[in-house]
């Protein structure tokens, strides 16, 4: 199970960029968003004038790909579902905008940062392995 965590963990730290998909209108809706974790918790920033901002409050549950890296079929990446809740911690804001070095917010004032609790993480592609999910407790 360790190993597991590891490798899970290993993408989440080296694959910043991944797809997030919400719940738009009873329909799927997917953005490439820039992610941080802290061990297995993701973190996000967003504005408080997106339609993605919006929809997790209607349907606060998102599906996260991180990983895939181009080279075709036996990439190794990770499905991550999680529940999003708003973190109004100002440290962990400062970090992230330093990180994004204002590359995205007009208005740092407007920025939420958004915290994703894993509730099933599965690695796919390892090698040719069959998929393996971690367990959360």
């Amino acid at each position: 199970m360790n190993n597991l965590k590891d490798n899970i963990l290993s993408i989440l730290k080296d694959s910043k960029v991944g797809t997030m998909a919400t719940v738009h209108n009873n329909k799927p809706y997917s953005c490439y968003m820039t992610f941080f974790n802290d061990d297995l918790t993701l973190y996000t920033a967003t504005s408080k004038e997106t339609t993605k901002y919006d929809t997790l409050h209607e349907n606060p549950f998102t599906h996260i790909l991180l990983g895939y890296e181009g080279n075709g079929f036996g990439d190794t990446y990770v499905e991550y579902e999680g529940k999003v809740t708003q973190f109004d911690d100002e440290s962990m804001k400062t970090k992230i905008l330093s990180k994004l070095s204002g590359l995205i917010f007009d208005k740092p004032e407007e920025m939420v940062i958004l915290k994703i609790d894993p509730e099933r993480i599965t690695l796919l592609n390892k090698k040719g392995e069959p998929s393996q999910e971690l367990e959360m407790k």
